[in-house]
């Protein structure tokens, strides 16, 4: 009987120890997840800045300076701003003379459903 317990203990102390190199294992396992999923987003960040470092490169090269699009934009509407003051001023004279001709000229005539 003293050999059955004992067999029976060496059972129990080589399960316990199965299970803790299980338990260990998955710690591992565990371990070596985390630490790959950290490096894969430190990649991952690392990648979008070196994209968005080009996409910042591209878009001086290709447009200009943000600045530089709007003194542009400015540029060009002070210019069109005053082109068209121009305007007004040459066509200002006719086109007061040509209303008030219009206001002057007063044609009487009878309404055409005014009945006698």
């Amino acid at each position: 009987m003293a050999s059955q317990t004992q067999g029976i203990q060496q059972l129990l102390a080589a399960e316990k120890r199965a299970a803790e190199k299980v338990s260990e294992a998955r710690k591992r396992k565990a371990r070596r997840l985390k630490q790959a999923k950290e490096e894969a987003q430190d990649e991952i960040e690392k990648y979008r800045k070196e994209r968005e470092r080009q996409f910042r490169d591209f878009e001086a090269k290709h447009m200009g300076s943000k600045e530089g699009v709007a003194a542009k934009i400015e540029t060009e509407t002070r210019q069109r701003i005053e082109d068209m003051n121009k305007a007004v001023a040459s066509q200002k004279g006719p086109v007061i003379e040509e209303v008030l001709q219009l206001v002057y000229d007063i044609k009487p005539e009878i309404h055409k459903n005014y009945r006698a």
